[in-house]
Parts: C-alpha cells; sequence; structure tokens
C-alpha cells in the first residue's frame, strides 16, 4: 500500500512496527514522527484498535514510560509480560531506565 493511501491509523500501525525489540516509545514520539505533533490521543486510539493487525502495541507507551494503555490488552498483565519478555524492567506500571530503552522514530527512520 502506498503511503498516501492510508489512513492516520495505518499510518501508525507501520510507524508501530518498526519498533525494534527490546526498545518501545511514545505516543507523541509517533506523532510527532507522522507531522502531527499534537495528537498523541489519537495514537493512543490507534493502540487500543491495533488488536489483531500484528502490530507490537505493547512497545508503546506514554512520554514518561508508564503503561498506561495495558487496560486495552487481555489479562491483567499482559503488557508488563510482554515488556518483560523483551528484557524491559517494569515496575509500578513504569518502564524503568526509559532512557536507554526508548526508541524515537523522528531520529532512527
Amino acid at each position: 500500500m502506498k503511503p498516501e493511501t492510508l489512513n492516520f491509523f495505518d499510518k501508525v500501525y507501520e510507524v508501530a512496527k518498526l519498533i525494534p525489540f527490546g526498545r518501545v516509545t511514545s505516543y507523541g514520539a509517533i506523532g510527532v514522527y507522522l507531522g502531527a505533533a499534537r495528537s498523541a490521543r489519537m495514537v493512543g486510539y490507534a493502540m487500543n484498535g491495533s488488536h489483531g493487525k500484528d502490530v507490537p502495541a505493547h512497545r508503546v507507551v506514554n512520554k514518561k514510560g508508564l503503561l498506561t494503555g495495558k487496560h486495552h490488552f487481555a489479562g491483567t498483565n499482559l503488557m508488563q509480560q510482554l515488556l518483560e519478555s523483551e528484557g524491559i524492567i517494569v515496575i509500578n506500571n513504569q518502564i524503568q531506565d526509559l532512557e536507554k530503552v526508548y526508541w524515537d522514530p523522528s531520529k532512527e527512520l
């Protein structure tokens, strides 16, 4: 699919699919990368609707590293478990050493 034919949610999914294993990014960073700097909430809505689309939504957190989207995952702690399976440390619903695991699409792509 050509980028100009993708809707905003599809563009969000394409960026999220590029987040490397063992890394996280924020809703806002994806929005900035897509040229919609004030669209973090819309990116969150896209992540909420990503089930069944092979999108690693667990790798998208808020700007402080909080697992604010965890209630959209099946199971009590699935988002945390997925992150921990990639070597990311989560304590009290927050990514530890965020600066070490943070991936910024505007700088990496």
